[in-house]
């Protein structure tokens, strides 16, 4: 009888372990770690997909530097509203009441109460299939078979998390470096990317960083001045008020505090203090630190923000601004994490640098035939702080908008991990450009759709069909080009955006001010010439069709699709499919527009379904 009490006492025990384990253990899809900008838009557009997601966030909010950082002023894509950004920025037009209401400060088209962002994405995180744990911090990762096993703290509490696929959506590229996956750090050497614009020899300074303040208008009457902060100096902020451009040619200096204060001026009476000439920003390295050592610097950038503000409230005379008192669930009233604008960067499939952005059509590769996120903003770099830094005049490296390749997102050789935010596969100086809010949020609803597209075809990130993931991105109205003139509601958006990531109608790219563009030109006809050539650059095997400089017919693309698609197109069968997109009063000798064009190759010959690899170059045929 003890024998068999034993045998069911053992067994009793083991059961009691197994159930334990299990009701401590957390199977999902997708785990992403983060829930900043791209943690966010990725964890959405993942569950939109179909797949279990799961969001590890240490604060209580979402939206990174958006929102828990204070930075709710957005740089660049105001003419590029792709995807879950531009999903974003119409529940604020809504809320506000309209463009115009969010056009408060002279630094952006689009400001908001950070607060407000952070309702605003988690409203739309409500999903399904979407779990986000606040207050949490990923303890260990490992990887076995396919399959990564975490431990996640949860309010304290350990809790086992079995994922398919693991996204690093850190501010710092924190789970990478805690993996061990390759990647750099500061500016590179111009040797080792070919940009003539970047130092000889690589170093590890990186951009300042900027704990924000947001202050808000408490009346005419009120003092709100802070108690003086230990080490204020009024020396240090002397050019504070100094408005002008860095982009200019003129470098003479222009005086204007009022202007200044508005900068990042927001709706409801605040402001967003984020200003880096004389102002808050302050170099600090804290990237290869540890967390209590991190905690510990960042102690100097918020009295750094501090003695700004106390500078702004008694020698500007800005007393009636204070620290807002309904933004941030802190006990100071500050952001509950610092602005970081440069973290550690992948050493990814593929690198973007500045030559494959200024020049994208004329490289040996073809990166952006694989482009999954957009954006315009000028080369960005913030060295004021930092005496050491290389004198490079980033901001006046001139390109045109650009698109962020897959490849980017993609780690060489470590399986199962995506990496998003600040920490993709680019260069230093294009980091300056690819930091930006909405490029960020770009960045993460691809790694969603590539970690969801992997998820469903039971594939590695590594080894994933490009085509689909784009697919996936163009279903949720997201750019793969930067063409500025035609948008996602335009009934040719996506037969133009396909066509436009083969190359053979391309895009013309300009910089311009801070808001660069590339313009597809829908209505304008195509020679002869140039078809040819565009489709002997994704078909090397096209044979001559002898092209003239003469615009381009029914009867000549027929001819074209014909010697391609080895299909007898004839021109009345193009003039009757252009009739049925909408385009009426055609003949064979009418002359088409870009816009036609792109929808008969699109229909005929389908070049978006040759998949290609992460350079671009054509693969297999489907």
């Amino acid at each position: 009888m003890r024998i068999k009490s034993s045998i069911v006492l053992f067994f009793s025990s083991l059961l009691a372990f197994f159930q334990g384990f299990a009701q401590n253990y957390y199977q999902t899809d997708v785990l992403i770690i983060g829930g900043g900008a791209s943690g966010t838009t990725a964890a959405i557009q993942a569950a939109k997909m179909g797949v279990k997601v799961l969001v590890i966030e240490e604060t209580e909010w979402l939206g990174g530097m958006l929102t828990s950082a204070g930075v709710s002023a957005i740089d660049g894509n105001h003419n590029m509203p792709s995807g879950l950004w531009g999903e974003f920025r119409q529940h604020l037009y809504d809320y506000y009441g309209g463009p115009k209401a969010v056009e408060t400060g002279w630094v952006s088209n689009t400001l908001f109460e950070p607060s407000f962002g952070n309702k605003t994405l988690k409203k739309m995180a409500q999903l399904p299939n979407l779990t986000v744990w606040y207050k949490s911090k990923l303890s260990n990762v490992s990887r076995a078979g396919k399959l990564w096993t975490s431990t996640i703290n949860v309010e304290g509490k350990p809790q086992a998390v079995g994922a398919k696929i693991l996204i690093d959506a850190t501010e710092l590229g924190d789970v990478m470096a805690k993996l061990k996956v390759p990647y750099r750090l500061g500016m590179d050497s111009r040797y080792d990317t070919g940009e003539s614009f970047a130092p000889e020899k690589a170093n590890n300074i990186i951009q300042d960083l900027t704990y924000v303040v947001i202050l808000k208008d408490f009346g005419t009457k009120a003092n709100k001045t802070i108690k003086k902060p230990e080490g204020y100096d009024p020396k240090e902020f002397d050019c504070c008020c100094d408005v002008q451009d860095p982009a200019s040619h003129d470098s003479t200096p222009k005086i204007d505090c009022s202007q200044m204060i508005t900068y990042g001026k927001l709706p409801n009476g605040k402001y967003m203090i984020n200003w880096p000439k004389c102002g808050n920003d302050i170099y600090l390295n804290i990237v290869e630190m540890n967390e209590a050592e991190r905690k510990e610097a960042l102690k100097k950038a918020k009295l750094h923000s501090l003695r700004f503000i106390y500078h702004l409230q008694t020698k500007l005379g800005f007393k009636n601004l204070g620290i807002a008192d309904d933004e941030f669930p802190t006990a100071d009233g500050l952001p509950m994490i610092a602005y970081y604008r440069e973290s550690r960067r992948l050493d990814g499939k593929v690198t973007l640098t500045v030559n494959d952005v200024a020049s994208p059509y004329t490289q040996k590769t073809a990166l952006y035939r694989t482009g999954i996120a957009v954006g315009d903003y000028t080369i960005d770099h913030h060295h004021l702080k930092n005496p050491d830094a290389p004198k490079i005049d980033f901001v006046k490296i001139k390109v045109p908008s650009y698109n962020i390749p897959l490849g980017a997102l993609v780690p060489k050789n470590t399986e199962g991990l995506i990496v998003a935010e600040k920490s993709i596969s680019v260069t230093n100086i294009v980091a300056g450009a690819s930091r930006l809010q909405p490029v960020v949020l770009g960045v993460g609803q691809a790694a969603g759709a590539l970690a969801a597209t992997a998820v469903i075809s039971n594939t590695d990130p590594s080894q994933i069909n490009i085509r689909e993931v784009q697919n996936a991105l163009l279903e949720s109205n997201a750019y793969l080009m930067p063409f500025i003139d035609v948008k996602p509601n335009d009934a040719s958006f996506k037969a133009i955006q396909r066509i436009g990531a083969t190359g053979i109608l391309k895009g013309t790219g300009l910089s311009y001010k801070w808001a660069n563009q590339t313009w597809f030109y829908p209505e304008l006809p195509v020679s002869e010439w140039d078809l040819v050539n565009g489709l002997k650059s994704f078909y090397p095997a096209f044979a001559e069709l002898n092209p003239s400089g003469n615009l381009v017919n029914a009867t000549f693309l027929a001819s074209a699709v014909k010697e391609i698609g080895k299909k007898d197109v004839k021109a009345v069968q193009i003039t009757g499919f252009l009739k049925q997109q909408g385009f009426d009063n055609l003949t064979a000798e009418s002359k088409l527009s870009r816009k036609m064009v792109a929808h008969v190759l699109d229909h005929f010959l389908n070049p978006f379904q040759q998949r290609i690899d992460f350079n671009g170059i054509p693969t297999v045929s489907e």
